[in-house]
């Protein structure tokens, strides 16, 4: 099976339709989806229907999907998350505030290699920024290789008899991962719609399981075109500057 894996969309509906211009949905036999399809972007409804629109195999729900459909409330939330929040509450149609509400929580087995999450496997709010945070995840994980998102960073943890071993892309555009029988893997495709490693092209993965491997890929998108959008929607202007660096 080859999935396309997509996470933390955040409402930019720009860069997702780079991604899907960049690899065609057709040439995938799934799509996988990771959560946060809005928050923080101008287009919640434009993304929404456009996931929808791929039939994914696998769509969980993401903290600010919780929020945004009234499932949760905001207390966890800075201020400029719940702002956005708000916003996008408001804005979401009837029918796609119902679609958010429905999706399932984290973990998902997709099949005999793969499982997804939005945070981890334990807690689908849960962050994994270092290796104390992996080792945990990874240890109650069902799946030799375990696909997150929520950090909006990618990396790649990967658990041996040797130990953890933690890599970056570090840029490339496109960065291969093979998975080995003997090991486990806590993979993050990076955000789709507000990546923030530093790197403002929209991130996202190939997986193929017939070939034992993942590929995390990098493309530009109108980022200019969102921050317009952004501003002239009201929503905080730092949600607008922060593409352009990627933070």
């Amino acid at each position: 099976m080859r999935y396309l894996i997509l996470s933390d969309i955040h409402g930019n509906i720009e860069a997702l339709d780079a991604v899907l211009a960049a690899v065609d949905p057709a040439t995938c036999d799934a799509t996988l989806v990771l959560g946060d399809l809005v928050g923080y972007g101008a287009d919640p409804n434009a993304v929404i229907e456009r996931v929808r629109s791929l039939s994914p195999r696998a769509t969980i729900r993401g903290n600010h999907d919780k929020v945004a459909a009234g499932v949760e409330d905001a207390d966890g939330f800075n201020t400029i998350a719940r702002s956005a929040v708000s916003w996008t509450m408001l804005e979401l149609s009837p029918e796609n505030t119902s679609y958010l509400a429905a999706l399932q929580q984290g973990p998902q087995v997709v099949d005999d290699m793969i499982e997804i999450c939005h945070g981890t496997p334990y807690d689908e709010d849960a962050y994994v920024f270092d290796e104390l945070d992996a080792l945990r995840a990874l240890e109650s994980a069902t799946r030799p290789v375990c696909l997150f998102g929520h950090t909006h960073i990618p990396v790649v943890f990967t658990r041996s008899r040797q130990g953890l071993e933690v890599e970056t892309p570090d840029g490339e555009p496109l960065w291969p991962v093979t998975i080995a029988e003997d090991r486990r893997y806590l993979i993050n495709p990076g955000s789709v719609g507000q990546p923030r490693d530093g790197d403002p092209r929209a991130a996202f993965a190939i997986a193929d399981t017939t070939a034992g491997r993942v590929e995390l890929r990098r493309i530009e998108y109108p980022l200019q075109t969102t921050q317009q959008k952004v501003i002239r929607a009201g929503l905080p202007d730092v949600l607008a500057r922060r593409l352009a660096v990627g933070r």
